[in-house]
Order: C-alpha cells, then structure tokens, then sequence
C-alpha cells in the first residue's frame, strides 16, 4: 500500500513544480517517497502528477517490479557518461537531472537540507530552480503511519522483544563471583550480551547499528553504550533498537535490570519510573501534545522532590531527555514527545521512555512504543516490566 503523498502538494506551492531526490534506499526519505531500495544513489522526483524515477541500468529492471514509480527512466536515455565526461561528475549530474526534470514539466524544485549539494550546483547551472524544503514535509507526512507500516513496526517489535529475553536470560542465569556477574567462569560482559542481542536479531531477520547494555554508573548516561564486566546488584539498562532487513522499518524497547538486590534508592527510582510511564501513557490520545505527555512524566518525578530539566534546564542528574519520539524508517523521526511537541495524531507511533540518572546511583530506563489510535493508544510493546532478576 502506498502512502498517501497528496498532502505534499501544498508543500510544493506556487513556487515549486516538484519534490527532487538524490540519494540511496538507506535514505528513508528516499525510501519512503520511492518505495525502492538501492545501494547508490538515483533520483526521485514528485509532482502532483505522479513519482518519477531516474536509475542506472543496473538497477532498471529492479525499480520497474518494486519501485512505487509511475514512471521509471535510465540514465543513459540522457547520455549520463557522456555528460559527466564533458561536465564533471557533479555538474553533468545536474545537467542529466535537469533534462529528466525537463521531461516531466518541472523547472522548480524543493530538495530536503541534506541534498547533494554538487547535484544542486549542476541543476542550478542548468537553470533549475532549487530551494530548500525547511519544513520537512515528508518528514511530516511519514510521521503519520499507515495500518501496513504499523504493522511492520509490530513485526520489528515482536523481534526486539525475543532479543530483549535473551539479554533477560543471559544476565539472570549469570553467576555471582565476588560482586561481577559470571558465565562459564568467565565475566559476563556488556560486549557479550550484546553479541547475544545481535546474533538473536539476525536469526529473526533484523540488524541494528548499536544497542546499548549500560551497568552501573556507565547506565548513568543515557547514550553509553556501556563496557567491560557487569555487576551483581547495580542497574543494568538494555536498550534495544532494531530495524527489519525486509521493511526497513524500526522498533524500540528499554528495560532496566539488576541481578542480586537493588538499594533501596534504586528501586524507588525503578519504582518512580515506572509511575513516570505510566502516567504519559494515559495521556496520550489524539489532539493531546506531546508537550502534555512530556509534562505527564515531569509531574510524577518533580512530586517526588527530583530534578527535570523542566524544573531546571542545567540539571545534570534526574529526568535529563524528553519523554519520546516518533519511530519508523528512522529510529528517532517526528512527532516530538517532548516540550515542543505537537498534536499527536492517530497513527503516530511513538516510545514513551522516561528515565533517572545519576552517577552514584546508576540509571534507570523504561520504554514501550505505542501506536496513538482514533480514541487512545495501542501500546506495541508485550514485554513485562520486571527489576530484579
């Protein structure tokens, strides 16, 4: 099912005759306009009259059966190597893209910030008018799922979910040897169950660039990815964002362990935390902002005397993050659930992740996605919510 791409009409305005591409299938704008995936780059165009596809040979026939074009071109029907041999690789880009645009009535366009800026220079000297799209419209438009994209999160989630139980399993079947966690008389290390964690997600078709298994005062910030042995009655953060090699579309899970006994600190942070999630999950709803949501995991923690970078904007310990974000082609995409955060609107799929950090305590994360529906929320996520192992 294609997504719905009118709403980019008004985006274009009066100023602009079409949406312009340049970039591989690993771009999920690209992605998402095209429906294709390739390793190099190849040119997109979308006008109101329909998506138009510029390929290499190699990838011609290919785009033709998977590609959501109505219209798909080589390059050589524009002398591509004869071009880029006269002009330069940059310049005679453009040129070809110029005359392909030429083609489709379209002399103006609007490029994402992030556009080729040799491919830019080229279509520019060919006369082509380009400005950047400083609204990110499709990043807009893609925020909005359809039901087939919410389902290949669910997919992903499902894996993330079979991957987090083997971290679960790995860290609790672990021995205890003088305070560091033990398999096989050897230290249980984040580096290991994190080979655990990938190896799962292999076998259930996903790949992911990083997870994070943080133990301890490395738990403490939120985006170490944490090292060396883990530790007997310290928290231990898993957080777990995969991508399906299929779809391309994401999922995102954290959950917080600690094998042995917890201080009395910590399970009250764990305990808070949960609270925290549970308490933007009820606000979530469409038409509520996600400034509201954030606000729903603010309030729980500030009652409890602790800092937010609401209460204080230099707060180093504490709620240090925004509530969530949106999640699909991208790990981390539109809506904000976060101060500045819009209307939710059904079909957004976000993660509600609150969290404490602090050095002398640790960290503590809890996170489940959730799709926003026509009169609530759905949440994505299956897995228990468990502290101590």
């Amino acid at each position: 099912m294609q997504p719905d791409l009118s709403p980019l009409d008004s985006a274009l305005g009066d100023d602009t005759d079409g949406y312009l591409l340049d970039a591989d299938g690993t771009d999920s704008t690209q992605r998402y306009l095209s429906g294709f995936d390739a390793p190099d780059p190849f040119v997109t165009c979308y006008t109101p009259d329909g998506v138009h596809l510029l390929v290499s040979g190699l990838e011609y026939g290919r785009a033709t059966k998977e590609a959501r074009a109505d219209t798909v071109t080589r390059l050589s029907a524009y002398d591509y190597r004869d071009r880029i041999g006269e002009l330069g690789r940059a310049t005679g880009r453009g040129a070809v893209v110029a005359d392909f645009l030429a083609d489709h009535g379209v002399d103006r366009v609007a490029v994402p910030g992030r556009f080729p800026l040799g491919t830019a220079d080229g279509l520019r000297e060919s006369g082509v008018a380009v400005r950047v799209d400083e609204s990110d419209a499709v990043a807009e438009l893609r925020a909005v799922k359809t039901a087939e994209e919410i389902e290949h999160v669910r997919r992903a989630q499902r894996a993330n979910e079979r991957a987090m139980a083997a971290a679960e399993s790995l860290i609790e079947s672990a021995s205890v040897v003088e305070g560091v966690l033990h398999r096989d008389g050897d230290p249980l290390t984040s580096e290991a169950v994190r080979r655990e964690i990938e190896l799962t997600l292999v076998r259930e078709g996903c790949a992911l660039d990083e997870t994070i298994v943080a133990c301890g005062a490395d738990a403490a910030d939120p985006h170490n990815r944490g090292s060396g042995p883990l530790r007997a009655d310290e928290p231990i953060v898993v957080d777990i964002f995969p991508r399906d090699t299929e779809t391309r579309y994401h999922a995102d899970m954290t959950r917080t362990f600690v094998k042995g006994e917890p201080t009395e600190m910590l399970r009250e942070w764990f305990d808070l935390t949960d609270e925290a999630r549970t308490a933007a999950l009820d606000a979530v709803e469409p038409g509520v902002t996600g400034g509201a949501v954030h606000d729903a995991a603010c309030d729980v923690y500030e009652d409890a005397g602790l800092p937010t970078l609401r209460s204080d904007p230099d707060a180093e310990t504490g709620f240090i993050h925004s509530t969530g974000h949106g999640v699909g082609l991208d790990v981390h995409e539109l809506p904000r659930v976060a101060p500045d955060g819009p209307e939710l609107e059904p079909g957004n799929v976000i993660t509600i992740e609150p969290g404490l950090y602090d050095p002398d305590v640790g960290g503590v994360r809890i996170e489940d996605l959730v799709v926003v529906t026509e009169d609530g929320y759905e949440n994505l996520t299956e897995y228990p919510v468990e502290l101590v192992l």
